[in-house]
């Protein structure tokens, strides 16, 4: 029997030491609770650690920096524009003890975070312009032909506090609440700033508005760029075709002159053959084979008439 007893108790022996023994990470710290009450400190040093079997439970929670991303909320600003707005912040764990006793776990210490950052965004936000929460500095930068009329006042207007400084203020507000949940809370930042959906419609109208505005004013100036160049072309065309025109009448000029030195030159030679050939050509002209002519005796055209017929 003493056999039997003793492998019993060994295992029994074994199976406390099992019990009794745990195990910390270097990334994560704990501490101990004994019927549901803490016992001892905080455990933060790594490796193995000895506790009373079956009485005593650990918990563990994360020594890094955790993240922490609000939901969008609904907030009015100073000048009374309701933007939504989405927070991030980076925070640990610094007193576990408080921390289990105050909020239990990591998903109570994210609601618990989300109840502070919130309240302290909101009063920080209504706080501030629309401008102030946009804007981190007063930077200038080149308003182009484009932007003009599109909200350019508003955004030129000088930046007193910014979003860094606000962000910080939210932090420090913040920081100031955290440390009784055993909770340190490094960094605030806005992580996404819009317009509530009604807003934001009327904005997109008006930029769609302002666009094309722009746009006819565009077209209007194409209009008469163009109407410029086609009144400069029809210009060019007439005085092309004037000059044109000048220097063919001066050319004909100087035929007619040429012709009619000549003409006079051959009639002078014979001036009834001269009177001849006019005679023919006002008779080919003015007759045709339905004209009657009616003629005096004394016609000129009617002696050469009679000429040519030979009688």
């Amino acid at each position: 029997m003493k056999g039997p007893l003793a492998a019993i108790a060994l295992g029994a022996v074994v199976v406390l030491l099992l019990l009794s023994a745990y195990t910390v990470s270097e990334t994560e710290q704990a501490i101990l609770t004994q019927f549901g009450e803490p016992v001892g400190g905080t455990v933060t040093r790594a490796g193995l650690h000895f506790k009373a079997p079956l009485v005593q439970l650990v918990h563990r929670f994360d020594k890094r920096w955790l993240e922490f991303e609000g939901s969008p909320n609904q907030i009015p600003t100073k000048d009374k524009k309701y933007i939504w707005v989405e927070t991030y912040a980076r925070w640990r764990i610094v007193d576990p003890l408080k921390f289990y006793q105050n909020v239990g776990d990591e998903r109570g210490a994210q609601s618990r975070l989300d109840d502070i950052i919130d309240g302290q965004t909101r009063n920080a936000v209504a706080s501030f312009d629309l401008l102030e929460i946009v804007r981190s500095t007063s930077r200038g930068f080149q308003v182009t032909e484009e932007l003009t009329g599109i909200g350019s006042a508003e955004a030129m207007a000088p930046v007193r506090t910014g979003r860094s400084a606000i962000a910080k203020i939210v932090l420090e507000k913040a920081a100031q609440i955290t440390p009784a949940f055993g909770i340190e809370v490094e960094d605030v930042r806005f992580l996404r700033l819009n317009y509530i959906d009604t807003v934001q419609q009327k904005v997109f109208e008006r930029m769609t508005s302002e666009r094309k505005r722009i746009a006819e004013r565009s077209r209007s100036e194409g209009q008469g760029k163009a109407a410029e160049i086609r009144g400069q072309k029809e210009r060019d065309v007439l005085a092309a075709s004037s000059e044109g025109y000048k220097q063919a009448q001066e050319k004909k000029g100087t035929a007619d002159a040429a012709a009619t030195a000549i003409y006079a030159r051959a009639y002078g030679r014979d001036p009834e053959f001269y009177q001849f050939t006019k005679s023919m050509e006002t008779l080919q002209s003015s007759l045709d084979e339905k004209s009657w002519l009616i003629l005096s005796t004394d016609s000129e055209l009617l002696k050469y008439l009679k000429a040519s017929g030979g009688k």
